[in-house]
């Protein structure tokens, strides 16, 4: 018997997948995370496709005006490699029929990604623009997309004759799925409970967010009025997901498991959801990225034969500061060390900490002893997030021969910073970061990672061997100034004097941090683990609904 005949079929759910920068329909991590697992499981043969929706604006290009705010463009794509699968399905939507095409992708090493379209001569033009911006409008529109991703989801499934085992909901936005999969259950005569039950088997999710927050919620008068509620009452509907809705909370009854994205996420989940009740028991699947679309060619080269490891990162780090060049006419140090920060601006992550204290931090930057590089987007409605980007640039300004940011992050620009830095800074407010996977891209790489514990690095760090912790897992009252404190002792005592002192250990240290990265935090080791302990693993909610 095959391999893949043994193994069950996994249609994955995700809202934005990051497969390539040439393709703009993902925001972040969460979408390049989802592009790394179809890639892992085309690499290893794994029964798995992706379901997801085709955004004809994307995420946002988003750029520096002359007064150093940020500002978003939307242009519209239209790509000539989409593949026409012929099928057509419908959801209802605010009573409507809504049509949509199902196109298939898998020209990036991916496993077949099937995306759904909206943008058809049979829709108003109002149910065509349902698509457009990823992660934008109001709730009607969110709403709208979530129903598509999860009701049209699993009738594409059903239209194009792919039989599935398992569904894989990659965070809330695809509970709806759950839902369409209770309707068709109802609908062939079963009662609610039993159907909950059955569904329940064939349901796995994954939780991303650890601030309560920022888990989405909807009210219940706008499900109705949307059409979410697809045959099912409200006294159903809030036994999934309460009221108002969460859509994690349904998740998690719609599912037999959930797992967390690293170890110390985990014990975060299960704190924040433990009073949810007959949610499913929540694990933890430590995320991982594909070596082959981020480890640059020379260092895995001069890693897997023994060659000469500091060539190659000088190379990546030229190339690099040629990119930074051209964008900025900022010409950098080859020779000084170059700390790369580049994420999501948002007020946890704490982008420019390292800048708070400028009577410790601003004779390094003057005298070029240290440069950062800084780059990331904030959502294009997130005022604080454009707010710290506007810091970041400020200082750019101010310190122009050693602080620079670079506008309009995307995958292209994450493989050149996490490749060509020599150490990557993190530093979010414990625990609040779930894996950060940027990170492990540049351990990947040999970039030596200076970080809080927080997310992966917990399970990665070795302190003075493969990177740098600082602040000791503290999360106390006055947390910034404590890790502020602490990260400008670990820069000073050990970072900047092994970068200028002691090559030799520099290198030992590079290529210990390849060797930890390579073995613990690739997608394929992730997706190992979700076959071993997700989706082929006994039911541990047995036969559980809501009501245990």
């Amino acid at each position: 018997m095959s391999v893949e005949r043994r193994l069950p079929r996994v249609a994955y759910f995700c809202m934005e997948y990051g497969l390539h920068e040439e393709f703009a329909i993902y925001s972040g991590g969460l979408g390049i995370l989802a592009g790394d697992h179809l890639k892992s499981a085309r690499d290893q043969g794994m029964p798995l496709i992706g379901i997801g929706l085709l955004w004809r604006q994307g995420y946002t290009w988003q750029l520096i005006d002359d007064s150093g705010r940020p500002y978003d463009v939307f242009p519209t794509y239209a790509y000539d490699f989409l593949q026409d699968t012929g099928v057509k399905i419908t959801v209802d939507i605010r009573g409507k029929v809504t049509h949509c095409k199902v196109w298939m992708v898998d020209k990036y090493g991916n496993a077949p990604l099937y995306l759904l379209d909206p943008n058809v001569p049979e829709n108003e033009e109002r149910e065509k623009w349902i698509n457009f911006k990823l992660y934008g409008g109001d709730a009607e529109a969110r709403v709208a997309q979530e129903m598509l991703l999860g009701i049209g989801g699993v009738r594409a499934l059903r239209a194009l004759g792919v039989e599935v085992d398992i569904y894989h909901f990659n965070e809330g936005h695809a509970v709806f799925a759950g839902t369409e999969l209770l309707r068709e259950k109802m609908v062939g005569g079963m009662g609610f409970e039993d159907a909950w039950r059955e569904v329940r088997r064939q349901i796995v999710f994954t939780t991303h967010t650890p601030v309560p927050a920022g888990n989405e919620s909807h009210q219940h008068d706008l499900l109705q009025h949307m059409g979410a509620y697809n045959g099912l009452g409200y006294e159903q509907m809030k036994r999934l997901g309460g009221d108002p809705f969460g859509m994690t909370v349904a998740g998690l009854r719609l599912a037999r498991i959930a797992n967390a994205v690293s170890e110390l996420h985990g014990k975060t989940s299960r704190n924040m959801w433990g009073d949810v009740e007959g949610a499913a028991p929540i694990i933890h699947v430590t995320n991982g990225v594909h070596r082959g679309t981020w480890q640059n060619d020379g260092i895995r080269k001069a890693y897997e034969e023994n060659g000469d490891l500091w060539t190659e990162h000088q190379r990546a780090k030229q190339e690099l500061i040629q990119e930074i060049g051209m964008r900025t006419s900022i010409w950098l140090n080859q020779d000084a060390l170059l700390v790369g920060f580049a994420r999501r601006a948002a007020p946890y992550k704490r982008s420019d900490l390292i800048l708070d204290k400028p009577d410790i931090v601003e004779p390094l930057l003057v005298s070029g002893k240290l440069q950062i590089v800084f780059s990331g987007k904030a959502h294009p409605q997130d005022g604080k997030g454009k707010e710290i980007i506007s810091h970041l640039v400020a200082a750019a300004r101010r310190y122009p021969h050693s602080v620079v940011y670079l506008e309009n992050y995307d995958m292209r620009l994450g493989r050149l910073l996490t490749s060509g830095c020599d150490v990557w800074l993190n530093n979010p407010r414990r625990p609040q970061e779930a894996s950060g996977t940027s990170g492990m891209k540049a351990a990947m790489n040999g970039v030596l990672n200076l970080s809080i514990l927080d997310g992966w690095w917990p399970e990665g760090c070795q302190h003075g061997v493969n990177g740098w912790q600082f602040g000791d897992g503290y999360e106390g009252p006055e947390q910034d100034e404590h890790d502020l404190n602490a990260l400008y002792h670990v820069l000073l005592s050990e970072v900047l004097p092994t970068y200028y002192g002691d090559r030799r250990r520099w290198v030992t240290m590079m290529k210990a941090s390849i060797e930890m990265s390579v073995g613990k935090f690739s997608s394929e080791r992730m997706l190992q683990d979700y076959y071993r302990l997700v989706y082929q693993k006994n039911d541990p909610a047995g036969e559980a609904t809501g009501d245990n």
